[in-house]
């Protein structure tokens, strides 16, 4: 078989480690030949590719980011898309495709294999927010650059007896700050499942300050006041229409000022969370999955997606993957609950 791969959406650790799985199983053991496709579903769409083989591959499992490129372009936006992305799979006499990405890469995935193309899925976002996978690769190099920073803002904000707010990702799952928050020993973890209250956040930056201590709060992007909106930069949305968050610990950091006459400080984490080497375990995660996804595609088992359920790897329907986001249940975060203030 001639198979296509690309990866789509935020770049993650844990990318590189896929691709070689794939090609050094399928080209060693079943004899398959591979395509990249550039920066995403920008490349069915413009017949972007790359040469893939198992030269290509060597020395890139511990490299972050994708040697393929990404982009978040959406061929359902594009006029004719669809149908361009067809012509350039037949045209580059693509068998199969495998799309490497989060909830939209994967989403266009499902609505093409509906629509006859035959494609397999592997989840990959640092949010860790689809459905039908315990975990995503990417969360766990990103959880444990959030916990390193936490650990940092510490010794800061005892040197100087000062509110110290740290913002990660998460759209609509907070994820990385509850775990980051709890690993690194935050007195307060806002997320987007649970609308705060400016006036009890508050309440535990003078409760951890009556302590001696200082206090650190972790907050992930979307985390919403509540009776506010999302804190947003006005009329920017991507090619799926989502958009872009910005702002929730400049906002944290003036209201707590205000309200409690304490110094405080924002630090955006930002893409920082996506970059350098992958963890131990997004490496091993992700290799798993490239693993099986050469194995579904090579028996013709299209329109699913790799999913890790324990420790197993299985296959799930991708419209099922797709359908709805994974976010914090109530009783995890009652748990960090127990360490505020």
């Amino acid at each position: 078989m001639r198979i296509g791969v690309l990866t789509g959406g935020g770049d993650c650790p844990g990318l590189n480690a896929v691709i070689r799985a794939v090609v050094r199983k399928g080209e060693g053991v079943y004899g398959h030949s591979f395509v990249g496709y550039r920066d995403g579903w920008r490349g069915p769409l413009t017949g972007d590719t790359v040469p893939l083989d198992t030269a290509a591959v060597r020395g890139i499992l511990p490299r972050g980011g994708t040697i393929l490129g990404s982009s978040r372009t959406n061929p359902y936006a594009a006029v004719d898309g669809p149908s361009l992305v067809r012509e350039n799979l037949a045209a580059a006499e693509i068998d199969a495709l495998i799309a490497i990405g989060g909830e939209d890469t994967l989403g266009v995935a499902a609505q093409l294999h509906a629509e006859g193309l035959p494609v397999v899925g592997v989840p990959k976002t640092i949010d860790n927010d689809l459905s039908a996978t315990d975990y995503t690769f990417g969360f766990d190099t990103a959880v444990n650059i959030a916990t390193e920073a936490i650990d940092r803002l510490h010794t800061t904000a005892e040197s100087h007896h000062r509110v110290l707010i740290l913002e990660v990702m998460g759209r609509h799952a907070g994820w990385i700050a509850l775990h980051s928050g709890m690993a690194g020993g935050a007195n307060v973890i806002l997320i987007p499942e649970r609308p705060f209250d400016f006036d009890k956040v508050c309440a535990f930056v003078e409760a951890r300050f009556a302590t001696h201590y200082s206090p650190i709060i972790v907050a992930a992007e979307g985390a919403t006041p509540i009776a506010g909106t999302l804190v947003t930069r006005e009329g920017e949305l991507d090619a799926f229409g989502h958009v872009r968050l910005q702002g929730i610990a400049q906002v944290l950091e003036t209201e707590i000022r205000g309200r409690t006459g304490r110094d405080a400080r924002a630090t955006v984490l930002g893409h920082l969370q996506r970059g350098g080497t992958p963890t131990a375990f997004d490496r091993w995660l992700a290799t798993r999955f490239g693993l099986h996804a050469v194995d579904a595609v090579h028996e013709g088992d299209f329109g699913v997606m790799v999913a890790l359920h324990g420790t197993r790897i299985d296959r799930v329907p991708l419209a099922e993957a797709t359908r709805e986001l994974k976010t914090v249940p109530e009783e995890l975060y009652n748990e960090a609950e127990i360490f505020f203030g």
